[in-house]
């Protein structure tokens, strides 16, 4: 592959990722993670297919194994043992039909002896009619313990299904509640898919798995003994016979499954790249017909489509061996036990009734010896994906918040730096030594290069982050005697990249202050400029918005989230490049809006575009997590420093433009 063909891959797939929000997490800003503040890579996402798959004996395989199965199935084992009377009480339903048909296939025998017996003896004395009654009595017998065996499973996979379903239950709620206590630097450096797989395939497989492990564990271990039992109270050497036919039966079954396994996890590979890819087109649709690269897709398409059919060929076909051998050893067995038993019926030794019996336990035996080593794949399924839900639990959280937070009234919006330190890792700093005190009511605006920290300073103010060192006080109280709640909540915040969410446009602006009137939110949309284009839709402040808003353009979307904080009337602002997505008239007129809004208050504007913030009190000047400059825009374009240079550049840039 050329090296001009893997910058065009590269590059479009990385668009691509980041449009349907499965890319790196990059802080708001441009220049969160540039230069010495580049976080630690990703960790791979590991989302496989679905849950319970077509694997061999119908267990699905995730082709993961975890790495401490006993460790992980001691924490499950823990986390459902609040249910522990529900599960006892499976036990006891399963092991009780499970007995009652166990015991069947005796009764059924005892009734085919019966009836020969009785048919042999009316032939001998010459009675032109039969008395079957005592095997009436038994096949009513039987109807019976069927009855109760259906009535016992099904109460056993009732109460079982209910168990399984509130442990997903918890397990989501858990993990949305762990979401809400991880730092932001956890998500810095994991996929969202990664973070979403978790909450929905792990624990899927977690609760379908369970839901079949448990009831088959117990079903198949009491079968396994019961029958051997069974078959021992009618013959033990027709038992003997029939055991010995066994070892060929496992060994060709594991056999079978070891070669279909890898098959099966290639497939789950395969088809997961398939779908990803299919997403990947769709999603990224305008930029393939702008670079005419359908015709290459396709190929790529037709690859990923080959490799699949290719393995799940393979797969499907070791796994569709498994019932012809397993019938035919299953047959053999039969011949045998025909064979044997009609000897040993001539010789009076058995009951023809037992020979049945024998036969329908053989058969059974052979399902359960299948299920027995279909469990330890469901098996190594739950561990799995329990154990990845289990690590993320483990994850380190956020610094709880003080015991005794300070209490936040009349807030005046004095901020001070002291000697901030930061780094997103330990040995990449990327804000040195910064310090600056910020009076009541003052606009600050932060510009500088690519990777100077302008963003980080305010993840920094509003405790995204914790500080390597120094110190953020808000009206003299360090932010750390604060609650993360009632610190945030004096911050307003319109940030480069916009979010809304699905829903109304009068929900998505009401998202800044929830107890706002509806003439409160319309009033925030006016002051935003917002309000002209909302009327000209359709539904107006009723129309819902999409998945990704897509059903109104960047600039509108930036207007909805100015708006949002307008409504919120926070003490202190922050602005990054608020204004980044609109055009020059409608920039000029939430300027104007922006400027009403400031008054009074506390506000911090990272801008690009320097002509934006020349009527700022205070321009800081950041390079490499440095202030080398300060003042108004009059004093350094006097100075003639770096400002007036980035600024006499981006000015002859756009005279040019």
């Amino acid at each position: 592959m050329s090296r001009e063909k893997i910058s065009f891959e590269e590059k479009r797939r990385a668009y691509l990722e980041k449009k349907r929000g499965a890319a790196v997490v990059e802080p708001d800003g441009d220049d969160a993670f540039v230069g010495n503040g580049k976080p630690p890579e990703r960790k791979n996402s590991r989302m496989g297919g679905g849950p319970m798959g077509g694997g061999p004996m119908g267990g699905g395989a995730t082709g993961e194994k975890p790495k401490d199965f006993k460790g992980t199935v001691k924490k499950l084992l823990k986390y459902i043992s609040v249910y522990k009377w529900s599960i006892i009480l499976v036990i006891i339903f399963a092991v009780g039909s499970t007995v009652l048909m166990i015991y069947a296939p005796r009764r059924m025998g005892d009734a085919t002896t019966e009836l020969f017996n009785r048919i042999l003896a009316s032939f001998g004395s010459g009675a032109a009619t039969v008395d079957l009654n005592p095997v009436y009595k038994i096949l009513i017998e039987l109807c019976i313990l069927y009855v109760i065996s259906a009535f016992l499973s099904y109460i056993q996979g009732f109460i079982m299904t209910n168990v399984t379903m509130k442990v997903g239950y918890r397990l989501r709620r858990d993990i949305a509640q762990k979401i809400n206590k991880l730092p932001l630097k956890y998500f810095d450096t994991t996929t969202h898919g990664e973070v979403l797989s978790r909450l929905t395939n792990d624990v899927d497989v977690i609760t379908q798995s369970l839901n079949q492990s448990i009831t088959q564990i117990i079903t198949s271990v009491t079968s396994v003994i019961g029958i051997i039992v069974m078959m021992l109270t009618i013959n033990g050497w027709m038992t003997l016979a029939a055991l010995a036919v066994m070892p060929v039966s496992m060994i060709l079954m594991l056999t079978v499954i070891k070669r279909s396994q890898k098959y099966f996890k290639g497939q789950f590979k395969h088809l997961g790249r398939v779908n990803g890819y299919v997403e990947e087109m769709f999603g990224g649709m305008n930029v393939i017909k702008s670079f005419n690269a359908e015709e290459k897709c396709l190929q790529e398409f037709e690859g990923h489509n080959d490799r699949l059919y290719d393995v799940s060929w393979k797969a499907n076909f070791y796994s569709g061996m498994m019932m012809p051998l397993m019938g035919f050893v299953g047959n053999l067995a039969y011949v045998l036990m025909c064979v044997l038993g009609g000897a040993m019926v001539a010789g009076g030794s058995l009951q023809v009734g037992g020979v049945q019996s024998f036969i329908i336990y053989i058969r059974n035996f052979n399902q359960s010896i299948g299920q027995v080593a279909n469990i330890s794949n469901i098996l190594q399924q739950t561990a799995a994906a329990a154990e990845r839900v289990f690590e993320f639990y483990d994850e380190t959280e956020e610094t709880p918040d003080t015991e005794s937070p300070r209490e936040v009234s009349s807030l005046k919006g004095i901020v001070d730096f002291e000697h901030v330190r930061f780094g997103y890792t330990e040995d990449k700093i990327v804000i040195n030594d910064f310090s600056r005190h910020v009076n009541e009511g003052q606009k600050i605006a932060i510009v500088g290069p690519t990777g100077a920290g302008k963003t980080t300073i305010v993840k920094l103010l509003m405790r995204f982050y914790e500080l390597n060192g120094g110190k953020i006080a808000i009206d003299g109280a360090d932010i750390t005697t604060l609650t993360r709640n009632d610190l945030r909540s004096m911050f307003g915040m319109v940030l480069q990249d916009t979010w809304l969410y699905n829903d109304t446009i009068m929900e998505n602006i009401r998202y800044g202050r929830s107890d706002a009137t509806d003439e409160e939110v319309i009033q925030a949309a006016v002051t935003a400029h917002a309000d002209h284009f909302i009327r000209s839709l359709p539904d107006g402040y009723e129309l819902p918005l999409n998945e990704e808003a897509a059903n109104i353009s960047q600039g509108q979307k930036q207007l909805l989230t100015i708006a949002r904080a307008i409504l919120a009337d926070p003490k202190i602002l922050i602005l990054d490049e608020a204004t980044s997505s609109v055009d020059t008239r409608t920039e000029l007129l939430i300027q104007n809006a922006m400027d009403e809004l400031m008054k009074n208050r506390t506000s911090f504007v990272i801008a690009h575009r320097l002509s934006t913030i020349k009527n700022a009190d205070v321009i800081l000047v950041l390079k490499d997590g440095d202030i080398i400059e300060s003042g108004n825009h009059t004093e350094l374009m006097e100075s003639g420093g770096f400002y007036s240079e980035l600024y006499r550049s981006q000015f002859t840039q756009e005279i040019e433009e």
